[in-house]
């Protein structure tokens, strides 16, 4: 099964194009790595709504796997998570908890993320940091759970 993909950067200075967005394209460059396909990118500010509009865009798009990269920190801008939880129909606790985990090893400040993973109707909403190398190792550490749950989610036959 071919995954669509979009991904998201949230980032105030980016999205009004202070600096360039170096999160987004690592994003990205990795998830055409694994082989999905990636249909949509946006860049918004860390703003709750904007967030909002951006993931519904992009399911709207037919996105199943929507990634986000930024607004996951301690920082009082970093709303990305409750923006998400906000619209989720369910939220994955698997996910971030294996983020933080494997993140801990390179990091001790990986214990401040609030990167998470949330069902929005059929699509799965991961969550990563905004420091791109952060962000690419996240997704790296729980790639292999993506396909199959976005299997489920979007109701195909599975094996197991």
């Amino acid at each position: 099964m071919q995954i669509v993909c979009g991904v998201i950067t949230i980032s105030d200075r980016a999205s009004q194009g202070i600096y360039d967005d170096l999160g987004g394209p690592a994003v990205k460059a990795a998830a055409s790595g694994y082989g999905w396909q990636v249909v949509a990118e946006d860049i918004v500010p860390d703003d709750r709504s904007a967030i909002q509009r951006a993931i519904r865009k992009q399911i709207n798009q037919g996105c199943q796997l929507v990634l986000t990269t930024g607004g996951t920190g301690v920082a009082l801008r970093d709303v990305t998570p409750e923006a998400v939880l906000e619209i989720a129909d369910r939220e994955i606790p698997g996910f971030g908890e294996a983020m933080r985990m494997k993140s801990l090893a390179i990091t001790p400040n990986a214990i401040l993320s609030r990167s998470l993973a949330a069902v929005v109707g059929q699509t799965l909403v991961l969550c990563l940091p905004g420091k791109p190398s952060g962000a690419v190792e996240c997704l790296g550490f729980v790639v292999g759970a993506i396909p199959h749950c976005v299997k489920v989610l979007q109701q195909v036959p599975t094996s197991c």
